[in-house]
Order: C-alpha cells, then structure tokens, then sequence
C-alpha cells in the first residue's frame, strides 16, 4: 500500500533491515590485520613441519647427535677453567642450534618456495607480505625454543651442566636468543636470493653456516681457534652467541677460555644488534617474489 505525505507526494516505502547487515553502504567486510593473518600464517608454517616427520625429527636430532659425539669424546676437564669439555660444547651447540633453525632453515625454505612461485601466488593474494614474514618468525620462533630445551636437558641430564638459578642470567639467555634468533632468521631471508634455483640452495647456504662453526668455536674450543680465525668469526652473529651462551650456563672462572678474558656482554648487545639491523636492510634491499628465471 503506497502511503503520501501531507503535501501530497508519494512516500517511498522503507526497506526493511537484513539481519547481519553491515552498517557500511557498500556492505563489503573488514578483512582481518596483517597480525591476525601472521599468526594464522605461522600456524599453518608450524603445521606443515612437523607433518613433515623427517625434517622434524633431523632438525631437532642432528644438534643432540652432534653434542653427544663432540662431548662424549672430548669430556676431560679444561685447565684452570673449572668446567669440563663437554659443557663447553652444550653452550656451543645451542648458538649452533638457533643458527641452524633460522638462518639455513629460512634461507634454503625460502629459495625453494621462490622457485616453486609460491611466494608469486603469495604476492598476488590480499595477504599483506608481512603475514608472510611474521609467519616464519612464529615458525622458528618456535621451533628455536623447542630445539634449545631439548639440548639444556641433553646437557643438564647427561653432562652435567648447572642450569642458572639467578633471574640475570636467564634474563641475559633471553635478549640473546631474541637477538641472535633475529638477526640470523634477517640473514636467512636475505641469504635466500643468492642461490640461483631452489636445487642449489642448500649448497649455497650450508657452505658458509659450516665454516663459521668451526671458526666461532662451535666444534673447536675456543682457546685453540687460531686469532685470526677468531676475528673472522667475531664479524658474524654465530661466535657472539656461543660467548653468551657460555656466560650464562659456564661459571665466572671460563671467562679465562675467551679471547678477551670476560664475556663482553655489552659487545654482544652491540654486535647482535647491528646484525639485524644491517639483516633488514639487507632483506630490504635483495629479497625478491620472483625466481630471476621470471624476471
């Protein structure tokens, strides 16, 4: 029934409300934050590893075999140190651990899903690109924290090492990890455009994490690694998170095994901070969607 006004004018009927409709004209959705889409990002990365039951089980093994060769081997006590060998390679293989969890996890992952174009169907999807990279933050977030207690309770449980009772050092454990996990996991992602297909990566990636592990006193003690070696080392990330690593879970009286006869917290800070900013500059200025075969 059409109803008029009182100047005489047709009136338009109303319509009726839909239930659920939006309050906006154009009805469309708020689509979620690039937070909320990094979370979900990073579950579903966490899911596909560990479907993945050999990977997993290599990533979290390889450092526990490692650390149970080297420390079974060499397990004599260190002179003038108060610890014995084995200790020092728990410490060692954490920072080993963590660097393996993100920088070659995340630069060889990454090549590989470049040359498959995942990351072009990705590009081409409304994700925001920094859901992409939050998720494989959680991913070896994650896994790092995982893979670390597995290797504290190989070494609190069969060579003796005295887990920290104070709340600095365990405050101290983690700026470590958070920075050294960061600034190797930035490494990772920037590392990823150097191999030329997804078939080289592990070869262009596994190359350089191994030789800074015998020069950052990861396989090697630290006191037989020649100066200059040392060096080279102390301009990469991996040899600054051994040395914390050994300050929080060794005693005072290591400190005379390293290179400056003290722990040099404040050079750590230093040195794992500048490694990732210089890793996002880095990522920034290398990282690509495309494989160079698609321009």
């Amino acid at each position: 029934m059409t109803t008029t006004t009182s100047h005489g004018t047709p009136e338009t009927p109303r319509t009726p409300r839909l239930p659920g409709r939006t309050r906006a004209a154009s009805g469309a959705e708020r689509l979620p934050s690039a937070w909320w889409l990094g979370l979900h990002q990073g579950a579903l990365e966490l899911k596909q590893f560990f479907r993945q039951r050999e990977q997993g089980v290599f990533t979290f093994a390889f450092p526990v075999v490692l650390l149970f060769l080297f420390a079974s081997i060499f397990k004599d006590d260190v002179e003038d140190a108060g610890i014995t060998a084995s200790q020092l390679y728990v410490a060692a293989m954490i920072g080993a651990g963590i660097m393996s969890i993100s920088f070659q996890s995340l630069g060889i992952a990454i090549a590989m899903e470049r040359d498959e174009q995942v990351l072009r169907r990705l590009r081409g999807t409304p994700m925001p690109p920094v859901s992409y990279f939050l998720g494989k933050v959680w991913l070896v977030l994650i896994t790092g924290l995982l893979e670390t207690l597995v290797l504290l309770v190989v070494g609190a449980t069969m060579f003796d090492l005295d887990l920290p009772t104070s709340p600095e050092k365990w405050l101290t454990f983690a700026w470590i990890f958070v920075l050294g996990l960061t600034g190797c996991a930035l490494l990772g992602v920037a590392v990823s455009s150097v191999p030329r297909s997804g078939r080289s990566a592990s070869s262009v990636v596994v190359l350089p994490f191994l030789v800074l592990q015998f020069i950052s006193g990861v396989y090697i003690a630290i006191d037989t690694v020649p100066d200059w070696m040392l060096t080279l080392g102390a301009l990469f990330p991996l040899k600054w998170m051994c040395q914390g690593f050994r300050g929080v879970f060794l005693p005072e009286s290591a400190q005379v095994l390293e290179q400056a006869g003290s722990w040099e917290y404040g050079r750590i800070a230093l040195v794992l901070t500048a490694w990732c900013v210089g890793g996002l500059a880095l990522c920034l200025l290398t990282f690509r969607w495309k494989s160079r075969r698609d321009g």
